[in-house]
């Protein structure tokens, strides 16, 4: 069964991302800089076809709007950590091992400061420019909650798991990890984590997860 809040949550296939060294990336390399040092609101095409060193012409050519060109530097981004996060998940992986593994990746790419800056600057920037807010969570969250949900509702079909709303146990296991450590980290009140810290919460997580939804 699907969330009634978030039908069908994460699970478009995700477009390809631009490779590494085209003309495309190199914009999307120089916007992510000037994103995180003046904000959206503060970022101009100007300044990041200077900072890309490209024509504001060939930017345009890339990209009609600077919400066009945030959209696809969050999609850029978000894909990468996803595939980072989820990467040699093997689907016969036992649920508590696949979970601990998800789970630590998935810390230490939510508290790294590339995505520190884009959470920042979304939520600083929702209220004014909801489109932001969208893009950020149809690419990063969405898509992460989409992945863990196939692979729960495999592991639930293949006897390893009891759940009856596969995307709802996904977002709990993700609000799960971003406890403790999260919130304080992204207030700017701790640096990163140690690994002992990490493995803490992930720890925690996952048994109590499991406490719920193991067969």
């Amino acid at each position: 069964m699907t969330s009634p809040a978030s039908p069908g949550i994460g699970h478009a296939p995700a477009p390809p991302i631009p490779a590494p060294g085209c003309k495309e990336s190199q914009i999307l390399n120089g916007a992510a800089e000037v994103f995180a040092r003046d904000g959206y609101e503060g970022a101009s095409m100007s300044r990041i076809a200077m900072q890309a060193s490209v024509s504001k012409g060939t930017l345009y050519n890339y990209f009609a709007s600077k919400a066009d060109l945030f959209a696809a530097y969050v999609h850029r981004d978000c894909a990468r950590w996803i595939a980072l996060m989820f990467e040699d998940l093997d689907p016969a992986t036992p649920p508590e091992e696949a979970l601990h593994q998800v789970g630590r990746r998935m810390f230490a790419m939510l508290l790294s400061e590339p995505a520190l800056v884009m959470y920042r600057m979304v939520v600083a920037e929702a209220q004014k420019f909801p489109e932001l807010a969208q893009s950020f969570y149809r690419e990063g969250p969405a898509r992460a909650v989409g992945h863990l949900s196939r692979f729960i509702r495999r592991a639930a079909a293949g006897g390893l798991l009891s759940v009856a709303d596969p995307d709802f146990a996904a977002e709990q296991f993700f609000a799960l990890i971003q406890t403790q450590l999260s919130m304080r980290r992204r207030l700017h009140l701790i640096g990163m984590p140690s690994e002992a810290e990490i493995q803490h919460v992930v720890d925690g997580a996952v048994r109590l997860f499991m406490k719920s939804y193991g067969a």
